[in-house]
Order: structure tokens, then C-alpha cells, then sequence
């Protein structure tokens, strides 16, 4: 898909979650909301999810796809490399990513984005996975990174 279709699709996704989201202040229902929507509207989303940092740790928070690792090792994989450099991380390949987690076997690739609170403290991140290689670019990151701002609006 060419960056200005994509740019387009994520700008009507925006659009759609936000009028669905304009009167949730339920987090969680905000994040199974905006997984179904995204996980529905790109074919080459594998999972899409929210991995939720509670008491330290990364959990497995709302999602759409196969069965999830519920818990993510400290300090280790694309989740965590979000949450460390405070940005969207792309992965091309996830097997030549350093201390990458497989949850599933079937995942190439990969994009991570940082959500933050109202405070502006990063307590989750969306993460999607595709079953084909270089499936993200930074107009995902971009758009990614608007939609997400709608979890704690």
C-alpha cells in the first residue's frame, strides 16, 4: 500500500475511534477498542495489542489474535525497547532483533508504540505484529502514535 493510501486509512481509522472513544474514560475498553478496529482494517496485522506495565512489569493487557505471552521478559524485546527509548520501534525482521520475544513463530515483523497516561507517563504499548517482513514504515509510527494518544484522551 502506497504512504498516502495508507496515510488516508489511518486517518478515517482515527476518525472512526474517535467518536466511538469520545465518551469512554474506561482504558481498557478504549484499548480492546481501538485493537479490534486496527487488527479489522489492515490485512497484514497479525496481532494487535497492548502489552500494560503494572507493578513493573509487562502484561498482556487487550488484544486480537492468536494466544499471547501474558508476561514479557524484563528489560528484553521490541515492548520494552518502546518503553526504554520513549518512540515507536519498527522492526523489519524480528529475528535480527536482539533478545526478540517469539510468542508466535509466525511473526516477521514488527511495530511498537509507546501510550501514554494523561500525566504523560508511559504505562502500556500498542504492539502489532505481521506475518510478512518490513510490513511497518514511519507512516505507521506516525499514525500509530495519534490513535494511541486516544486510549487516555
Amino acid at each position: 500500500m502506497d504512504s498516502n493510501k495508507k496515510r488516508n486509512r489511518y486517518q478515517r481509522i482515527y476518525t472512526q475511534l474517535e467518536k466511538l472513544l469520545k465518551d469512554s474514560n474506561d482504558p481498557i475498553a478504549n484499548k480492546a477498542t481501538v485493537a479490534a478496529v486496527l487488527h479489522n482494517k489492515f490485512d497484514h496485522y497479525f496481532w494487535t495489542g497492548f502489552y500494560d506495565l503494572r507493578e513493573g512489569e509487562l502484561k498482556v493487557g487487550p488484544y486480537q489474535g492468536a494466544v499471547a505471552c501474558m508476561e514479557l521478559a524484563k528489560y528484553t524485546g521490541v515492548c520494552w525497547a518502546g518503553i526504554n527509548r520513549g518512540e515507536a520501534v519498527i522492526v523489519d525482521d524480528v529475528h535480527k532483533f536482539p533478545g526478540h520475544i517469539a510468542c508466535d513463530s509466525r511473526s516477521q515483523s514488527e511495530i511498537v508504540v509507546p501510550v501514554k497516561n494523561q500525566q504523560g507517563d508511559i504505562v502500556s504499548v500498542l504492539d502489532v505484529d505481521a506475518k510478512i517482513k518490513s510490513a511497518f514504515d514511519e507512516v505507521d509510527a506516525e499514525e500509530l502514535s495519534k490513535i494511541v494518544e486516544l486510549v487516555y484522551q
